[in-house]
């Protein structure tokens, strides 16, 4: 089957490949889904790039532990979708590859260590229009259909 991919790959530039792995998270009530915004005021899922050899699972474990201070159960793999894109921040073109999991809320085990993640519970559909990749919009819809 083959990979969905948004944002359009620009002639003549270099990208680079960077498979990530995102958790999609809703609360007890399931009305709302975890997502975490930037000091810039940009939204995400939680979650993020695979570091050295880190499995999906491990990458997500350390990712909640960093982004909200949380230990998570990872659940059901929802699939992978990838993003052409080019990071302000970094000055680099990207393709993201995201890889998205079906997670439920652990034990708050102290606060996040990357001060300038916050995270935010907002409804799926305020998530969906607002995340900053489409990729993770997709997944969003995807988590919720299937």
């Amino acid at each position: 089957m083959p990979i969905i991919t948004f944002g359009v790959k620009e002639e003549g530039k270099e990208y680079i490949w960077r498979p990530a792995a995102y958790i999609l998270m809703l609360n007890k009530e399931k009305d709302n889904i975890a997502v975490i915004q930037t000091a810039d005021g940009k939204y995400f899922l939680p979650g993020g790039g695979i570091e050295n050899n880190e499995s999906h699972e491990e990458c997500l474990i350390r990712e909640a532990l960093e982004e909200m201070g949380m230990q998570i159960q990872v659940g059901r793999y929802i699939g992978c979708a990838q993003r052409y894109f080019y990071s302000t921040n970094e000055y680099k073109y990207f393709l993201s590859e995201g890889h998205f999991y079906q997670c439920e809320i652990g034990e708050q085990t102290g606060n996040p260590t990357e001060e300038d993640h916050f995270l935010r519970w907002i409804e799926p559909a305020k998530a969906i229009e607002s995340l900053f990749h489409e990729h993770q919009s997709w997944a969003v819809v995807k988590s919720l259909h299937d």
